[in-house]
């Protein structure tokens, strides 16, 4: 299912040709939002976008892998990592159903 990928150009010209600001306004706006969600994550803080979903930074413990070709175990570090869990208007938009009522993500 290979489909077209946004860009933050794609979402600046986007954001351009509907709210009317400049291309350049556009462009500082989109990266103003990224760079907030960027710094909010990173400090441990979940970001609800209402209708879209959460993103959430969880840490991982250290563990063993093993590496599925040779079968070598490895130590794998702790870690932290974002996680996307989207809200159920996303799913159902995605899926084509009738909206549920707007969720807290």
């Amino acid at each position: 299912m290979a489909g077209k990928t946004v860009t933050r150009a794609d979402l600046s010209e986007a954001v351009y040709q509907r709210v009317g600001l400049s291309r350049t306004e556009s462009a500082a706006l989109v990266e103003t939002v990224l760079s907030e969600i960027c710094g909010c994550l990173s400090s441990g803080e979940i970001v609800k976008l209402s209708s879209f979903g959460s993103f959430v930074v969880r840490d991982k413990g250290k563990r063993v892998g093993r590496n599925p070709k040779t079968g070598v175990e490895v130590a794998i570090e702790p870690r932290r990592v974002m996680v996307f869990k989207p809200s159920n208007v996303l799913k159902a938009r995605i899926n084509g159903d009738a909206a549920p009522e707007e969720d807290d993500g």
